[in-house]
């Protein structure tokens, strides 16, 4: 059925609610007998508590209890298993296992010590100021490099070997050896962590921020004993997460406990220092790309080796060589991951987890070996792109990468290009251009959906899957006006409720490839239902085969007669034709499922002043049917900016002496502000990539993130000469190598 309305652009059909302010948060529940949390934080990376203080606090106006580890209910961790996507529904994952106040030790700065509980948060605040905290500290691991000299590292999965790399590296032509580092980054959302907590009859109502809400109640049902249906987590609206906000962090058990413990209401926000410490970050990473080619140019051997710091709790693993493996054809691939501990809080996925940090350094080792080889960058990778990923030794699914490095390539004028470093100028600018791809993983993950069509002539769609600012609701409305013929306005959207049909985490850029069938399934089971009633006995179209009835424009349809769907339901006196869909994971893995694309970047190095912009961006992007232009351009323009802050600005700092972040804040922690935003043109290629899903549609929400600060990076040595191995590309870099 075409109805044309998938491929167009539409408005978001929330945003009316979001600019008018109706759209509520985490924080904006308002409950009867309120009461707010705020917590203490240890001011040491590592050591042991030896004594808390709170009589002061306790004695303060307003204050209700105080939480620590000598004084919580009882509270379980939660089973860990690997997460699977085919029980993804069922997943109740953290990536910090440890319960806040589970012990008197402490593992990393800013780790919840006590939790205070009061009348108003102003009273919470000052009453957490009060409370006295001794410590035996001892020395931390204060970084990554510290991290591999004092505590070695770990083998990680995701590893991967083809060939014999060793001795292709050693008899090639061409040879390159470098290696990458990338500092840890903060997601920094502006809707901070926040939970709104409330007991009633034995069961348990979060209102979270949070981008997984049938994960998060599958872990507070076990963190609490709880049955999952006595626990409901709602997330109607996500003020953005970029992965931060996937799993259960500690702040969000602590509110729930404070709320069983006082049998009142609890709402906890966190403070953005906090946001550096206990709620994930993407780790550190140092890699180690070994690159050789014939006398050709080809790819003969290829080796990435990648470290990421984790905590000491927990094992987290940047999967940096994720799409080394494949991109490039070469018959010797060597990918390997390892870990080593640190005293930080443990890191999570960060958008476009392992591909960010691993397209850095991969497109910046392809253009050292472009120029190692005489080749022009762009050339280079023609030559070198996998027909098949040669990783599994699968086709792929659908692949039109050098449709889209042609198409960005021309729009952008690469063939203007100087290749002499420094030759392009502009007035006191030197210009500088550089090209990077991406690439990302494509899903389709479990989901449900139910949609009623209803008596008053509209549908109501429900699913426990969440909009985190990224237009789902929208995609949701077009999905079922596609299949109804019903006006996108007239589709009522409900999402981010735990009670509904359990959706999967916001993540991953499955969320629209999963969705759709889903919702497809569920309403051509309602339109089923209405055929029914239409041909029954007493129906509209009596005597009439179901299957001979067409639908149109909200309509049943036979020949030249047409019945509306509320006139079908009023006329058997009913309220409503639902359907309920249960779509599975992916089709079987005949394929291999990934999206593609290049960046092409003009940054501007004026010396002078010592001023490094990135001036104009033109990415072209490859991901299956686009369902909404306007939105997928909008989710590119958005990756592309915050992978300039990850190229340019971007990093956590942390004292050298005590291991504490330092720029803990919005105004010492940079990112892009308008004044950085570059002209940015973004290609859309519109290939339905119908071997994952009857749509065609793939993710959209990570792929423009990857392979663009490699891109920064590349222009910089065009323009510079200084090739910057280490992100982010400060002018202090510059100038030292100048």
């Amino acid at each position: 059925m075409n109805q044309n309305v998938i491929g167009k652009a539409h408005k978001r059909v929330d945003g009316r609610l979001k600019v008018s302010g109706e759209a509520r948060y985490a924080a904006d529940y308002p409950q009867q007998g309120l009461l707010y949390a705020y917590g203490v934080f240890s001011t040491i990376a590592s050591g042991k508590i030896l004594a808390i203080d709170d009589a002061s606090a306790r004695a303060m106006p307003g204050v209700v209890d105080i939480l620590h580890h000598g004084h919580r209910p009882d509270m379980h961790r939660t089973p860990d298993e690997a997460m699977s996507f085919d029980k993804l529904l069922q997943a109740s994952k953290t990536d910090e296992h440890r319960l806040p106040f589970e012990d008197d030790q402490v593992y990393y700065p800013g780790q919840f010590v006590a939790l205070v509980v009061a009348q108003t948060f102003a009273q919470a605040r000052a009453a957490a100021q009060r409370v006295t905290v001794r410590y035996a500290a001892q020395d931390p691991v204060r970084s990554l490099e510290e991290g591999l000299r004092i505590n070695g590292f770990k083998p990680a999965s995701g590893s991967h070997e083809r060939g014999t790399p060793e001795p292709a590296y050693q008899s090639a032509a061409q040879r390159i050896d470098a290696t990458y580092t990338t500092p840890v980054e903060t997601h920094n959302p502006m809707e901070m962590h926040a939970t709104t907590a409330h007991w009633q009859d034995g069961r348990l109502y979060v209102e979270e921020s949070t981008q997984g809400v049938v994960n998060h109640r599958n872990l507070l049902a076990n963190v609490f004993d709880l049955a999952p249906e006595q626990v409901e987590v709602r997330a109607p609206f996500i003020g953005s997460g970029f992965g931060g906000k996937l799993w259960p962090w500690p702040h969000s058990i602590a509110a729930c406990a404070a709320a069983r413990l006082t049998g009142r209401p609890v709402q906890l926000m966190l403070p953005r220092a906090q946001m550096f410490s206990t709620v994930g970050h993407r780790p550190e990473t140092r890699q180690r790309l070994r690159l050789a080619t014939d006398d050709k140019g080809r790819l003969v051997s290829l080796r990435h080796e990648s470290f990421n710091s984790t905590s000491t709790l927990d094992t987290y693993i940047e999967t940096c060589g994720s799409v080394t493996k494949s991109l490039y054809s070469c018959a010797n691939v060597l990918v390997t991951h390892h870990t080593s501990a640190v005293n930080r809080g443990t890191p999570t996925s960060m958008r476009a987890p392992g591909a960010a940090p691993g397209l850095f350094a991969l497109e910046s080792a392809i253009d050292e070996m472009a120029l190692a080889a005489g080749l022009d960058p762009l050339a280079f990778r023609q030559l070198n792109l996998a027909s098949k990923d040669e990783s599994t030794d699968l086709p792929w699914s659908s692949n039109h990468l050098p449709e889209a490095i042609d198409k960005a390539a021309e729009r952008f004028g690469w063939k203007q290009r100087n290749a002499q470093v420094g030759s392009m100028r502009d007035g006191d600018e030197i210009i500088g251009y550089g090209m990077g791809a991406c690439n990302w993983e494509a899903f389709q993950v479990p989901t449900e959906a139910r949609v009623s069509l209803r008596a008053n002539g509209t549908a109501l769609v429900q699913c426990g899957v969440q909009d985190i600012g990224t237009g789902t609701y929208t995609i949701v409305a077009q999905t079922v006006s596609e299949l109804t013929g019903l006006p996108v306005e007239r589709i009522e959207v409900q999402l981010g409720n735990s009670s509904f049909s359990p959706g999967p985490v916001s993540g991953g850029s499955w969320v629209t490839a999963s969705i759709m069938p889903a919702l497809a399934g569920a309403t051509r089971e309602a339109l089923d239902k209405l055929r029914s009633y239409a041909t029954a006995e007493s129906g509209f179209f009596a005597g009439e085969k179901p299957h001979t009835l067409q639908v149109r424009d909200g309509r049943l349809v036979k020949g030249e007669r047409q019945v509306s769907f509320a006139d079908v339901l009023a006329q058997q006196r009913l309220a409503r034709a639902e359907g309920t869909y249960h779509s599975e994971q992916g089709k079987e893995q005949k394929y291999s499922f990934r999206s593609f694309g290049a960046h092409f970047v003009e940054v501007r190095w004026d010396p002078g002043i010592s001023r490094l912009r990135v001036a104009r961006v033109v990415s072209a992007i490859d991901v299956g049917k686009v369902v909404n232009p306007l939105a997928a351009r909008n989710q590119v323009e958005g990756a592309i900016v915050m992978a300039v802050g990850m190229a340019l600005f971007e990093a956590t700092e942390h004292d050298p002496r005590t291991g504490l972040p330092v720029n803990d804040n919005y105004a010492e922690y940079l990112v892009p502000v308008h004044a950085d935003q570059p002209e940015i043109e973004v290609i859309l290629l519109d290939y339905p990539d119908l071997n994952l899903n009857e749509f065609g549609a793939r993710g959209i929400g990570e792929i423009g993130i990857t392979g663009l600060a490699a891109a920064v990076a590349n222009a910089v040595y065009h323009a510079t000469g200084q090739r910057i191995r280490s992100l982010p590309i400060t002018k202090e870099k510059l100038m030292a190598g100048v």
